[in-house]
């Protein structure tokens, strides 16, 4: 995901001057082919996120385009904020990048845990808040961002990522519809982010008898439209690499929910939500690792 990121935001930068790179000491190997063609918008600001939040904030007032490129926890909860005032609060044209969303920094231990942050930008006005499931929803969603005034946040993995063959067009803020196994619309699976290729790719081996939903939009959301395509499953198991508080689930809990009391046709399906528990992980290791220690692969059980 990250190198389709760059690479995609470098191919729109030689068309948009004003589009603007920052980073937080990090990229090498990465990011130099859009610091080697633009280097006079790109800035390394070290670590110092918490300055080069306020730093974009500026730019922004300039007439720029801003990307704040760095690692899972930094861009997002160690300068909450000055996202909160000095860009939300102003509606700056800020896009904040996460690399390594989730556990994808396992290794690295709880510090570069990104597991809380959807669920606090969520509650932030302005914000938009993305968490695409494969690379070519980086590109859709950055085709948005690098036009939309308003500040955003994308989640990103690592690398190494397939391509999900999509069965429907992607649409701002409605489901992507990635796998089609449910003839009688019985069960369905929603999800984003990284961990929804996993879902896809067991699907696909097993020749699955549901359908997969990605949802890489989170917030603004198309409600009504995501209301009508979900209350026709009997079943709906919502998957996230991401705390249960505030994340995926609680959204699509909370869209049937105000849904079904103004709708007495509908019939309220069954939701199963599968994510990270109220707990910090203390443990250190690989993505997957951390995945089964919180139990993330329990999706399989509906397979």
């Amino acid at each position: 995901m990250r190198d389709t990121f760059v690479t995609n935001l470098a191919k729109l930068a030689q068309h948009d001057e004003k589009i603007f790179l920052v980073c937080g000491d990090l990229g090498f190997n990465v990011l130099e082919e859009f610091r080697d063609l633009h280097p006079k918008r790109f800035l390394n600001g070290g670590i110092s996120e918490q300055n080069i939040a306020g730093l974009c904030a500026g730019l922004s007032r300039e007439g720029y385009t801003v990307y704040f490129y760095s690692i899972g926890n930094f861009p997002t909860l160690r300068c909450m904020e000055q996202i909160r005032y000095d860009i939300a609060y102003h509606n700056a044209n800020v896009n904040i990048v996460a690399v390594g969303g989730g556990y994808a920094y396992g290794s690295l231990g709880t510090s570069h845990h990104a597991t809380e942050e959807i669920g606090m930008l969520r509650m932030i006005p302005n914000m938009m808040v993305t968490s695409p499931s494969d690379p070519s929803e980086v590109k859709d969603i950055l085709d948005i961002t690098s036009k939309d005034p308003s500040p955003s946040y994308m989640r990103l993995n690592r690398s190494g990522e397939g391509i999900i063959n999509y069965l429907n067009p992607f649409s701002p803020g409605d489901l992507h519809l990635a796998y089609s196994g449910s003839d009688q619309k019985k069960k369905a699976f929603v999800s984003n982010g990284a961990i929804c290729f996993e879902i896809y790719k067991d699907l696909v081996a097993a020749n699955g008898s549901a359908d997969l939903f990605s949802l890489p939009i989170v917030k603004p959301l198309e409600e009504e439209r995501i209301f009508n395509q979900l209350v026709q499953y009997n079943e709906i198991i919502v998957v996230e690499e991401h705390q249960l508080n505030g994340g995926l689930g609680s959204t699509i809990q909370g869209i049937i929910c105000d849904s079904f009391s103004t709708d007495s046709s509908a019939r309220m399906p069954k939701i199963h939500r599968i994510g990270i528990q109220d707990s910090f992980q203390s443990l250190a290791g690989s993505q997957d690792f951390l995945r089964e220690k919180a139990g993330l692969f329990n999706y399989r059980d509906y397979l």
